[in-house]
């Protein structure tokens, strides 16, 4: 089957001067199962209006899936694709459009794929969660990537080699991966950018309406005081410092302390902006945490109670079923697979023994 192209523009509609007079650029867009639309249209868009704007062919694409089937992506509607796993050129682009459950959409047979495709040559990266399948495919090991804010706490505890960062996009040698969402607008410009110069790239960001193009040093998520609501530089502090010590809790004394106020003064801030304690807050941070990794990961509960601060599986349980209505054992539906529901006990040592 042939690539697929967008028609040419018409003459009216002028042309951009190119940087450079490179060959076309083949990308093929592997659809793993229930891939995420907004992530892939937003790569692929870009490239039809590089090709309008530009007045050339300078991008064709193909969609691949394997045994070449029909996809169905997040919100059910259905792809035909040209080509299954099949051997490509070596300067062709493979991007894995990911989404909800990765882990389940890909076998042997995609993550050999992906590893004869790396070794011919081809640049791969990931949208969304397809960074998942490049690393299981161990196409990340030593390399810097990023993926969905909502993965990230499975993907590091999975692949600790992957040095994963908080931004938008990464661009690590022939390895590229983006956190999703309107974050492949931001890589696909700069690709754009880098084949055929800022001009291009900034036509096309226009025609998208893209009024900011974020860099690879951007973060994907909004900052602390715009997620709660509140602008208070002391409250987003140690609402940071929560966030990056889930593992190892640091207490609330300690926490107001480091922000030059008493325990009673943080308690009175949490409660005024927040409506809770700092402990209870705390609390969820870490229980949200959990439920991600269980959800996501085959990590036993016990690890999971472990790289959420929790001592004791029982105290784990107690706290996560207070908060989400049911245990963890049942969240991750262990039954038969060797995990034994554990009674509810008091923990000695945490740091959040008591619930508020």
């Amino acid at each position: 089957m042939t690539d697929r192209k967008p028609p040419r523009p018409a003459p009216s509609q002028g042309m951009v001067r190119l940087a450079s007079e490179s060959r076309q650029r083949k990308v093929v867009f592997l659809l793993l199962d229930r891939f995420t639309m907004i992530a892939f249209a937003s790569a692929i868009e870009p490239l039809r209006l590089a090709n309008q704007v530009s007045g050339r062919e300078l991008y064709s694409w193909q969609l691949a899936s394997e045994d070449a089937k029909d996809v169905a992506c997040s919100n059910g509607t259905v792809f035909r694709t040209d080509i299954g796993l099949d051997e490509l050129g070596r300067d062709t682009m493979v991007l894995v459009c990911g989404g909800i459950d990765v882990a389940e959409a890909i076998d042997k047979p995609i993550l050999n794929w992906l590893r004869r495709e790396a070794r011919r040559g081809a640049v791969i990266g990931g949208l969304c969660t397809g960074s998942y399948a490049l690393a299981k495919a161990g196409l990340l090991d030593g390399r810097r990537a990023t993926i969905h804010w909502e993965n990230t706490d499975s993907f590091s505890e999975d692949f600790p080699e992957v040095e994963l960062t908080k931004g938008v996009f990464v661009i690590d040698g022939n390895r590229v991966t983006t956190a999703g969402g309107t974050a492949s607008i931001d890589l696909m410009l700069r690709l754009i950018a880098r084949d055929h110069g800022e001009e291009l790239a900034n036509t096309v960001a226009d025609q998208l309406i893209h009024s900011s193009i974020r860099s690879d040093r951007d973060t994907q998520r909004l900052s602390i005081p715009t997620r709660i609501g509140v602008r208070h530089p002391k409250l987003a502090q140690v609402i940071g410092r929560m966030e990056a010590n889930i593992e190892e809790p640091i207490s609330p004394a300690q926490l107001a302390t480091e922000v030059g106020m008493s325990a009673r003064q943080l308690e009175r801030l949490f409660r005024r902006y927040l409506n809770r304690s700092p402990k209870r807050y705390y609390m969820e941070l870490r229980l949200q945490k959990a439920r991600n990794l269980l959800m996501q990961t085959e990590m036993s509960v016990i690890n999971v109670a472990m790289a959420c601060g929790f001592a004791s599986p029982s105290h784990f349980s107690k706290c996560y079923r207070a908060h989400y209505q049911t245990t963890p054992y049942r969240e991750r539906g262990t039954s038969g697979s060797g995990e034994r529901e554990a009674p509810d006990a008091t923990l000695a040592g945490d740091a959040f023994g008591k619930d508020d």
